[in-house]
């Protein structure tokens, strides 16, 4: 299917006409804006830092994208054109907070200090995510559409129960951010979340990014009315951001989770955003969206929108760049050794974790695969030996 036959998708221009009360720090052109309820003052070294998480954040995503294509990762999912809304809630939380991702979050991931080889190691199938989700308070991926936004809730509630929000110490009070996307806002769990949250007032702050597309569904087959108005309806305050803008989304996830810490209770967040590649590599975005489409959200590049203000403001220069420039390259590199060298695991090893405890009919399945694949070692080793004679 062309272009021309899908015909202009709307979705963004209705819930354009309905953007008025969208939260923006940096306009597209980069000029910085104020704005009367959210606001951030950072050192310069922190607008770096962005900066610096924001353009690692996409060197990911364009070795993820081409490890993939060379055939050392099954699927990537990339996270092109939603940098800004991924670095910019991820830096707003604190040490104890707890974060459950989804499969594109890689951003919010890498925020949290893991390695970004047991990011990608996931899409190898090598594991089911290296990293220790009690140590480093960031949950696994989930491939499931929504299954992490009902756990983030139950999260939250005991947390609640476990006297760690509204204390007034900056230590302890505890949030939960959860992502998902504006597909995820179509399945039942999305609505049941919500309303648990809004009803015990649990921790939990809802970030949703809104990247126009649900595989090639767009928005407005989802929902008649900006996603952020369904938090009025499940009885919590929702708020509109400029996904593309981290400093906005910053400020918002920032004024989200302290509510949160601090007994206020849920916040739903739209994060206004744009996928700008496809929805995995096993998808042909030119077969349901417009190139021109595409090509208007080019324009509002979360990265050289913050580039332009950070260059206007005299923080960024050459030097910088040119050593970011070689930290991504550096990086990179890494990446592409450590996935390469990762080992396969033992295929008797998918038995180890479906239960936490022993459970019998997994046993014996595991014996019933052991025999299985001992007696296939047999038969390739009695044909090794077979070929070799003649």
């Amino acid at each position: 299917m062309t272009d021309a036959a899908v015909g202009p998708d709307r979705a963004g221009e209705r819930q354009g006409a309905q953007q008025g009360d969208m939260v923006q720090l940096l306009g597209p052109d980069g000029v910085r804006r104020t704005h009367p309820e959210h606001e951030v003052d950072l050192e310069p070294e922190e607008l770096l830092a962005l900066l610096r998480d924001m353009v690692l954040l996409r060197r990911l995503d364009a070795e993820g994208e081409a490890l993939q294509r060379q055939g050392q990762l099954g699927l990537w999912p990339g996270s092109r054109g939603q940098e800004a809304a991924q670095v910019g809630s991820a830096t707003a939380c604190r040490r104890q907070d707890q974060v459950f991702p989804s499969y594109r979050d890689h951003g919010a991931v890498l925020g949290r200090g893991i390695d970004p080889v047991d990011i990608l190691s996931i899409f190898r199938g090598v594991d089911h995510g290296g990293w220790d989700p009690a140590e480093q308070r960031v949950h696994p991926y989930t491939l499931v559409i929504a299954a992490q936004m009902l756990p983030a809730v139950g999260y939250g509630m005991a947390v609640q129960r476990d006297g760690a929000v509204g204390t007034g110490d900056p230590e302890r009070d505890t949030a939960v951010i959860t992502y998902f996307g504006d597909g995820a806002t179509s399945q039942g769990e999305a609505a049941e979340a919500l309303n648990w949250a809004a009803v015990f007032q649990a921790p939990v702050v809802f970030l949703c990014q809104n990247n126009q597309w649900a595989i090639s569904e767009p928005v407005s087959r989802q929902s008649p009315v900006p996603l952020h108005k369904r938090a009025e309806g499940a009885g919590m305050p929702g708020v509109l951001v400029d996904g593309n803008d981290v400093l906005a989304v910053l400020a918002v996830t920032r004024a989200a989770l302290e509510r949160a810490r601090s007994g206020g209770g849920p916040t739903f967040v739209e994060a206004f955003t744009y996928r700008m590649g496809a929805h995995t590599t096993a998808d042909d975005p030119t077969r349901y969206r417009l190139s021109a489409e595409t090509e208007a959200w080019r324009e509002k590049d979360p990265i050289d929108r913050f580039r332009t203000y950070l260059r206007a403001e005299g923080i960024l220069d050459d030097e910088y760049e040119a050593a970011l420039a070689a930290e991504a390259d550096e990086f990179a590199a890494r990446l592409r050794a450590g996935v390469i060298a990762l080992p396969d695991p033992q295929p008797v090893s998918m038995f180890d974790h479906a239960y936490a405890e022993p459970h019998p009919q997994v046993l014996a399945e595991r014996d019933e695969f052991l025999a299985a694949w001992e007696q296939h070692e047999r038969e390739v080793h009695a044909e090794e030996l077979v070929g070799g004679a003649s």
